[in-house]
């Protein structure tokens, strides 16, 4: 998520032309957020629309309140004032890709894709916005659409790694899991430190019935970096396919705690009777 800079208000303000007390409760929100005090800095960007209400560098204002009520897990308030945001600028490609973001986030994903589409109207080199909607794509199985964004990615930029880790996952779901491997381990070779590839290819593995392979790229990414609620699913499903059901059933819960969907858990569960 990105906040808008209003550095133009800021000029505008040198003018005269804006309250003393607008411009120091903007600047008192970026002084909490080097503090890390996100309820403070959303209290201040209150306090200043409070103040001018219909100031036309509000929706910069409401973007910046949506990203710091997003950090704080409110996502429906975030949603909110993006959405207020959008409807003083509502082609403006950064406040697009926020909420576009955010809706991916809470599973809304048709809306995310709407977002994404107005996005790369505006700007259609957009390599981010061309990366997730891709990935969308491959969640509703359209996978000629997905392999057109990660294309265009490429022509964009050849050394793109996102585009090439979009082709990796999309070739896994694809059932080519030879060539996803192949792309992943070009990818380890770049990047030894990124674990995010480590669990990718761990799940090709684990879907080529390549357990032990599997278990090595996820212990890597337990001893080296701090492991997702996903990954622990994906440990858990390797220690199914093993018959450690025990141990399976405690990734699973570890997954649980850390916010997984319910209704996999309950389903992986049953597996470990």
């Amino acid at each position: 998520m990105r906040l808008l800079p209003i550095f133009i208000l800021f000029l505008l303000m040198a003018t005269g032309s804006y309250a003393q007390s607008y411009e120091e409760f903007i600047e008192k929100s970026y002084d909490f957020l080097d503090k890390k005090d996100l309820v403070s800095a959303e209290e201040s960007l209150r306090s200043a629309m409070r103040k001018e209400p219909g100031n036309p560098m509000n929706y910069a204002l409401l973007t910046n309140l949506g990203s710091i009520q997003r950090r704080q897990g409110k996502l429906e308030e975030a949603l909110l004032s993006y959405t207020a945001a959008l409807s003083g600028r509502p082609n403006n490609p950064t406040i697009l890709e926020n909420r576009a973001s955010l809706y991916s986030e809470m599973g809304e994903t048709e809306k995310a894709l709407n977002d994404y589409n107005a996005l790369l109207i505006e700007e259609p080199t957009n390599e981010e916005a061309l990366y997730c909607r891709g990935l969308i794509y491959i969640q509703k199985k359209n996978y000629i659409w997905a392999e057109q964004d990660f294309d265009k990615i490429m022509e964009i930029n050849e050394k793109s790694v996102r585009a090439r880790l979009g082709h990796a996952i999309l070739e896994k779901m694809r059932g080519n899991y030879d060539e996803s491997e192949k792309i992943f381990n070009y990818l380890i070779s770049q990047m030894p430190r990124d674990w995010l590839l480590y669990e990718g290819r761990a799940d090709v593995y684990f879907m080529m019935g390549k357990n032990a392979r599997a278990m090595a790229d996820i212990n890597k990414v337990f001893t080296e970096s701090t492991p997702s609620a996903s990954l622990y699913v994906l440990r858990g499903k390797v220690k199914l396919a093993q018959y450690e059901k025990t141990s399976a059933a405690a990734d699973f819960q570890k997954a649980l705690e850390m916010g997984y969907d319910q209704t996999v858990i309950d389903e992986l569960m049953k597996m470990t009777k």
